[in-house]
């Protein structure tokens, strides 16, 4: 488990993170959201002990990051969002010389690197200079040295930033192939990847945590709207007014379709079954009936100041 304690970080007069609070349990994989500046990465480095925090702390199994920094480091793999190789060396020698880095001895090593290499596809790279990779590759050998130690935790700040959609979806794949195993914890402006890859959303903005909820809640929660579209029935309008009219409903009539006349029931709560029994009670034929949920791009807009 990781738990972040009231933290906080100052860079002179400017407060990047400003006292958060939040715990991550083993094998989730949670999207670490929020504006430019908001202080996602200042949170990420602080979890890795990459900064010292202002305030407060970072405890992982125990330990805190603060006091066990080398130990808890042994558990984290960290890619940073530049994610930094030679490249004038071949695949093989920078993860060689990551190994070394991380300290591992000759068996550890080899295990290490021939299961990164497996993990992220780079056995046909493996001898050919980091320059000549394309940018999808490059991010697959950035993963690879994070993942040579097998640590329990994997930090990844914006992998998949700059890639074109194919190596997004490749790199999407892979995160979520590492997970079965691992906690993760990535940051991205790509909010369709957070749907396709996370369980939980995290939003910052302005240093301070907006949002916290598993993508499920926030599913089932933004219900909004359902749509209705009714090729034959009589009453339609009066019938829906009568059964959720009220000030917490709102029903609209969208005007004809070639399907049939269309409307809209704004509700607090999911009401598809109803307007169904509804249908049924009435002998409507429905041509259409469909929840419209708000995206995870309206969500987060919303809670951080980019639409009312």
């Amino acid at each position: 488990m990781i738990e972040v304690n009231n933290l906080s970080k100052n860079f002179d007069f400017v407060q990047a993170v400003d006292n958060i609070n939040f715990k991550i349990e083993t094998g989730e994989i949670v999207g670490l959201l929020g504006p430019n500046g908001a202080g996602k990465t200042t949170t990420m480095r602080m979890m890795t002990g990459f900064y010292h925090p202002t305030q407060g702390d970072v405890i992982v199994d125990n330990m805190s990051i603060k006091e066990e920094t080398r130990d808890i480091q042994k558990l984290i793999g960290y890619l940073p969002e530049s994610s930094s190789s030679y490249t004038d060396m071949i695949v093989a020698d920078f993860l060689n010389f990551v190994a070394n880095a991380r300290e591992l001895s000759q068996s550890e090593r080899k295990k290490g690197i021939d299961r990164a290499v497996t993990a992220t596809s780079l056995e046909k790279y493996y001898y050919r200079p980091i320059e000549e990779l394309s940018k999808g590759y490059k991010q697959r050998v950035g993963l690879a040295s994070a993942l040579i130690h097998d640590p329990q935790i994997l930090i990844l700040d914006e992998p998949t930033s700059g890639l074109d959609p194919n190596q997004i979806v490749e790199i999407q794949n892979l995160i979520v192939d590492l997970a079965e195993k691992k906690t993760v914890i990535l940051s991205t402006h790509i909010l369709k990847e957070v749907e396709a890859t996370c369980k939980r959303a995290i939003i910052i903005n302005n240093g301070q945590i907006v949002l916290d909820e598993s993508l499920k809640s926030l599913r089932d929660a933004n219900v909004t709207k359902t749509e209705i579209v009714v090729e034959s029935g009589e009453g339609v309008l009066n019938k829906l007014q009568s059964a959720f009219g009220s000030e917490q409903a709102k029903i609209e009539t969208l005007g004809s379709t070639e399907f049939g006349e269309k409307f809209a029931i704004t509700a607090e709560k999911v009401i598809g079954t109803q307007i169904f029994e509804l249908a049924v009670q009435n002998n409507w034929v429905l041509s259409e009936l469909s929840p419209r949920r708000r995206s995870l791009e309206e969500v987060f807009m919303a809670v951080t100041g980019g639409s009312k």
